[in-house]
């Protein structure tokens, strides 16, 4: 007996699957004009989010308004790139502090903690802008629930992901949470991202550092996004690792939504 053939599908039916580009057609040689316009929307988009104004302003308010739930003001700091010429030509400055960011960080008050929060731009602004307050809103009652309180709170201008190294080992943390802009992509000009790095300090590489990553409109939802990293931070500091050590084995109990945050 013959099983039988699957039902055919259309090129229609995957462009509903997946943001990518898939199945635009063409016209003679090119593609067609609405798909090449699609493209360049897009393309313009991304670049936006690269080279809009980071919203510090805002952030440290939002950040501020959560003090019930953080216990410290986040301070304001900056990275030794002077500009946004400078943090994209030389990747090296955005993973340094300033030394007026040092002096304010050695001059605060308060003791170690668990766990430093960083916010910085990185290579979209526009996706901290919009993210990263929900996202930390929707997390630290988890980390609550845990017996973990977040302690010092950043938000830094010209930020790299290992700059979380340095500051989170100035406020003495023994683990910290980046919450950083990724590079945008055609299709998610906004994805935030969350990296996790046990006993931060100046000089790890990637492979010590665990990401949560797609969180936007149409990537993690805040509640899925906040569910893994407070697993990640929870099972860090009780394994005290991170990075390649640490896998991410919540697995089924997450909260079965991928969506808007």
């Amino acid at each position: 007996m013959k099983t039988p053939a699957p039902p055919s599908r259309s090129l229609s039916d995957l462009r509903e699957l997946t943001p990518a580009r898939v199945g635009l057609g063409r016209a003679g040689a090119s593609m067609p004009t609405e798909a090449l316009l699609a493209f360049t929307l897009d393309h313009a988009r991304a670049r936006d989010a690269v080279h809009g104004a980071f919203d510090t302003s805002r952030l440290v308010e939002g950040l501020a308004s959560l003090n019930g739930l953080l216990g410290l003001a986040p301070v304001l700091l900056s990275s030794q790139a002077r500009n946004r010429r400078d943090y994209l030509r030389r990747p090296d400055l955005g993973r340094m502090l300033d030394p007026a960011s040092q002096r304010a960080l050695a001059d605060r008050s308060g003791g170690p903690c668990q766990l430093a929060i960083v916010v910085g731009d990185g290579l979209s602004p526009a996706a901290v802008n919009v993210h990263a307050v929900e996202l930390v809103r929707h997390l630290v009652p988890r980390l609550k629930e845990a017996g973990i309180q977040p302690g010092g709170t950043a938000v830094v201008s010209g930020a790299r992901v290992a700059l979380g190294d340095e500051i989170g080992a100035m406020f003495g943390a023994r683990m910290v949470l980046m919450l950083i802009g990724e590079r945008p992509g055609l299709s998610a000009p906004d994805s935030l991202g969350a990296y996790l790095t046990f006993a931060p300090r100046i000089g790890l590489t990637d492979a010590m550092r665990n990401c949560v990553s797609n969180i936007h409109g149409a990537g993690l939802s805040y509640d899925e996004a906040a569910f893994k990293i407070a697993w990640l931070v929870r099972e860090g500091l009780a394994r005290q690792v991170t990075g390649v050590a640490l896998k991410d084995e919540s697995g089924g109990a997450a909260p079965a939504r991928i969506g808007a945050g």
